[in-house]
């Protein structure tokens, strides 16, 4: 991959002289010197990481503390695997997910990080586990593949098509296992209900459709307020383009900005619209529409609360209804549901399913109990010590998170999109293509995996 020029004065130290700062000055002095070169095209030949055996020990760091606390328990849930560290922007979060591995009884300390750089250099690191907002997924997944780390990233993996393909790219080219926190691809019940769709049980499969329903509140009018002291500020942002810091952004709001995030379509349409494209059986889309949007307040949010997205696949279709500030109680609706010649299939969201004939009754019904996190991560180091097949890897995983980046920019051109079902890629639509990657920071644009 290409860094930034030579010549351009801004250009900070090298990985090399970025540690031996880091020896002498706090992390986040040290972050802040070196932000705007990543990795990207350093001289050092990355690690290519240890080889492992069936029983050897998996040492995992864990980037971003809130949902990287499911992480930490998952990797545990685990034999053999450690938390050798937990890394975070907030060190309040570094230290409240230090405590969390010391109440797993862990035999080690799990060391803490600002800085997640670092880590790539840690040649004890064996995996890093990417719980981070989306802007970062895709950046840090590349990253850590050159390191020669291999990768659990949460979903939606990407911030756009282009990250999407970057990453898939990237796991290819450096051999690394990468999986996709899309953990319902784990589910027992979850994978018997899909393999009944491919036996014909409710026959040939022609439509899904799939739900969602919150009470989210509104997020306000953003403030300019003083960076609190725990956060790093300009680490946050990373390959973001700088901009203030305002009080009703960090930690979980960036969701409804599109320069940080993809709304309810990337938070939790990929859950569902990934089974959606699993038991459909299908790739790609040949069309697709997404309409909607900011209804309940007026604020900060610049995704839409409210929207129905249209996904036509040719001899199948889908859609996703959304309604993030009304529950709509008085409506019973499954998770997801499959439509077929012979019947219908519901899936809840957990680990069951039902399935009907075509006149309503039910004719099978399946529950598994209580869903677990940790098959998924169990999967993903059987993947790395013993070869298995990952449940969701990530040229997998993004095919279904491409489906909500293309519906985001349908809705963000308020146009439909006609796409390549072979490639995923938009036709003839110039504002659409500009939505096809973002503005990055210089330096952090990943390069040389795709083209356009």
């Amino acid at each position: 991959m290409n860094s930034p020029a030579a010549s351009d004065s801004s250009a900070p130290a090298t990985r090399r002289q970025f540690l031996k700062q880091a020896s002498a000055a706090t992390a986040v002095t040290a972050a802040a010197t070196v932000l705007k070169t990543p990795v990207y095209g350093q001289s050092q030949a990355p690690s290519t990481g240890r080889v492992l055996g069936a029983n050897d020990r998996l040492v995992v760091a864990v980037i971003g503390l809130e949902r990287g606390k499911a992480h930490i328990a998952g990797h545990l849930g685990v034999k053999n695997v450690e938390i050798g560290y937990v890394c975070d922007v907030d060190s309040n979060r570094v230290a409240a997910g230090q405590k969390l591995v010391e109440t797993r009884k862990q035999a080690r300390a799990a060391a803490g990080e600002r800085d997640f750089r670092r880590l790539l250099e840690n040649k004890d690191v064996d995996v890093i586990s990417i719980a981070t907002p989306n802007y970062w997924h895709a950046i840090m997944a590349i990253m850590g593949c050159q390191a020669g780390k291999h990768v659990y990233v949460e979903k939606p993996g990407s911030h756009n098509p282009f990250e999407a393909e970057s990453m898939v790219a990237a796991a290819a080219k450096h051999q690394r296992v990468v999986q996709m926190g899309n953990q319902r691809r784990s589910y027992p019940m979850i994978r018997e209900a899909i393999q009944r769709l491919g036996e014909g049980a409710i026959g040939k499969v022609l439509y899904s459709r799939c739900w969602y329903k919150a009470a989210r509140g509104g997020i306000g009018q953003g403030k300019p307020a003083a960076v609190p002291a725990h956060l790093d500020w300009t680490l946050w942002q990373g390959p973001c383009p700088e901009r203030p810091y305002v009080d009703n952004l960090v930690h979980y709001n960036w969701h409804w900005r599109w320069t940080y995030g993809g709304g309810e379509m990337a938070n939790n349409g990929i859950h569902m619209l990934d089974l959606t494209r699993w038991g459909l059986g299908v790739e790609y889309p040949v069309k697709v529409s997404y309409l909607g949007g900011r209804y309940h307040f007026r604020d900060d949010q610049e995704t839409p609360d409210v929207g129905t997205a249209v996904f036509d696949f040719g001899a199948s279709g889908a859609s996703w209804d959304q309604s993030s500030c009304d529950a709509r109680k008085g409506e019973q609706t499954p998770a997801v549901a499959f439509y077929g010649d012979k019947g219908s299939l519901i899936l809840s969201g957990g680990n069951d399913y039902t399935i009907f004939d075509p006149a309503g009754k039910e004719v099978a019904k399946q529950a598994g109990g209580r869903a677990s996190d940790i098959p998924h991560f169990q999967n993903f180091a059987d993947a790395i010590r013993e070869g298995k097949k990952l449940n969701s890897p990530i040229s997998e995983g993004q095919k279904s998170t491409m489906l909500c980046h293309l519906a985001n920019i349908a809705y963000r051109t308020g146009t439909v999109l006609e796409v390549d079902p072979k490639t995923g890629r938009i036709a003839k639509n110039a504002a659409a293509a500009k939505l096809w990657k973002r503005e990055y920071r210089s330096g952090w644009e990943p390069k040389g995996y795709v083209t356009g």
